[in-house]
């Protein structure tokens, strides 16, 4: 391959920023509100995200085939990050905004580790892949999503170490809402991730879970309140997304507020619905996440203006 033929930095963003725009839904509505070089570095994570992602799930391939090949390129993003050529754009993006934002190589493996837990532990047919207790599904959620937030917020800019550990409990409430979105397609593929002693206590047996989404019918009222209390807890954890707010840089507040904004909403539809998730998926309509959007878009320009009027008066 010639020099010519490898992208360059630019070229790489660009193509991490149309991978972006085309798979990220709820999340590139909050990057429309960070300044260009930190959109940047987030698209370029979410794309290394993604290929993670898409190779853990194709279920073309046998689960021994899906790890070897995610093994394989997570040693070629090693070599790539280490200062190898490489002509992978999505390597030469995220190398850039490793180097420029100072995130932990640690925290990358993990997002690849967060994506692999699945293929860990494969379920036989009629078998279940399940966590028996909350701390047992707070590890899994950490590794694939608060970890997410670990690395943004490295991209957002903190200096208050209470940061961490609020972004690590807003990822724990993104993925419980999409754990509670996701309980039948999930359940398809032979995982559960409501706690085995969630389920207990509410007197819901596996095979009450199977047949509640075999036939789409109404919720009996222990199911409601295995549901209302799963979404409880999610709600909880929101409580530490609008606390980070105020401890990352100014110029990012906007986004994360948008994202956390879109996720709670998506929370509230599956709430309103009585967590009828079964018969179609949940959403948050569009309108509804450009409304938000423009909110977050307006703090931009509110700070961009009062930053202009405080350069001219100096």
């Amino acid at each position: 391959m010639t020099p010519s033929a490898y992208p360059s930095v630019d070229e790489s963003y660009r193509v991490c920023r149309e991978i972006a725009r085309r798979e990220a839904r709820n999340f590139y509505y909050a990057f429309v509100a960070l300044p260009r070089h930190k959109r940047n570095a987030i698209c370029a994570v979410y794309a290394f995200m993604r290929h993670a992602d898409d190779l853990t799930d194709d279920e073309s391939l046998s689960i021994d085939q899906r790890r070897l090949n995610l093994n394989t390129w997570l040693d070629a993003w090693h070599r790539a990050s280490f200062g190898e050529t490489t002509s992978d754009p999505v390597f030469i993006a995220l190398a850039d905004a490793q180097a420029r934002f100072r995130i932990p190589a640690m925290l990358l493996d993990q997002l690849v580790r967060g994506t692999a837990m699945d293929l860990e532990r494969p379920s036989q047919p009629g078998q279940y892949d399940t966590y028996p207790t909350f701390e047992d599904l707070y590890r899994y959620c950490y590794l694939v999503a608060s970890v997410v937030g670990l690395v943004c917020i490295r991209i957002f800019g903190y200096t208050d170490p209470r940061a961490e550990k609020l972004a690590e409990e807003t990822g724990i409430a993104f993925q419980l809402t999409n754990i509670l979105r996701d309980i039948g397609e999930d359940f398809e593929r032979g995982r559960i991730y409501l706690p085995i002693e969630d389920l207990a206590h509410h007197s819901v047996s596996i095979a009450d879970l199977a047949a509640l989404i075999a036939k789409r019918r109404t919720l009996l009222p222990n199911e409601y309140t295995l549901f209302d209390a799963e979404a409880k807890r999610a709600e909880h954890y929101y409580k530490s997304g609008y606390a980070l707010l105020p401890l990352i840089a100014p110029d990012s507040r906007p986004a994360l507020g948008v994202l956390v904004a879109i996720y709670h909403a998506l929370l509230r539809r599956i709430e309103q619905a009585d967590y009828r998730v079964f018969s179609s998926r949940i959403s948050v309509p569009t309108a509804l996440k450009l409304f938000i959007l423009s909110g977050g878009l307006t703090q931009v320009i509110q700070q961009r203006l009062f930053s202009s009027k405080s350069g001219e008066g100096k």
